[in-house]
């Protein structure tokens, strides 16, 4: 990797961004993930400044009013932000960042990023997806319905992005992500 790069994943909440994420720095240790800011309570499991930073709605506030944010977007009630500071230095280092956004984040990322590499996780299909997210057991039935209903909107959106993959095989999938990113990195 010759140069610093700024890498955006986002798709719809279930489609497996995340677990597709893990795999990739997982092979490519490499890669910097940026660490999100979020409003929301933390799950099971997570842990502030590894899954995310864990702030309150009035910090989230400040950061955006003073411009520590590269992005931010509200999702499902809370606030997703990235820190800009991590990213700009690792993008000075000559260092690949990839972030896992949500489309409204992606969207400010490619106004203000325009060389930025930006994949958009499909779902085989949205019965899929609902079957995927009702598995995970983490939301009410109101709240996946919201998630669905976003859903949607953000599948229509996909057109926007560089690189659309299909989630449908996890190694596929996984495969044209590495594909999407190291080949055009030998050009």
């Amino acid at each position: 990797m010759a140069k610093g790069k700024l890498i955006v994943l986002t798709g719809p909440s279930g489609v497996g961004k995340g677990t597709l994420l893990q795999a990739l720095l997982k092979h490519h240790p490499e890669l910097y993930l940026s660490v999100s800011v979020t409003t929301r309570a933390p799950r099971p499991g997570e842990v502030h400044g590894r899954n995310y930073f864990f702030v309150s709605r009035g910090e989230f506030e400040r950061m955006v009013a003073q411009g520590e944010l590269l992005e931010w977007a509200e999702f499902a009630g809370n606030y997703y932000g990235t820190p800009r500071a991590a990213v700009e230095e690792q993008i000075a280092q000559d260092n690949w960042v990839i972030l896992e956004i949500e489309l409204e984040g992606a969207r400010q990322i490619r106004h203000t990023y325009p060389g930025a590499t930006l994949i958009f996780i499909l779902p085989p299909s949205l019965e899929e997806l609902e079957h995927r997210i009702r598995g995970r057991g983490q939301d009410s039935d109101a709240a996946i319905a919201r998630r669905l209903l976003r859903a949607r909107e953000e599948v229509n959106a996909a057109s926007e992005f560089d690189i659309q993959i299909v989630n449908d095989d996890f190694d596929q999938a996984l495969e044209a992500i590495e594909h999407a990113l190291y080949a055009t990195a030998a050009c």
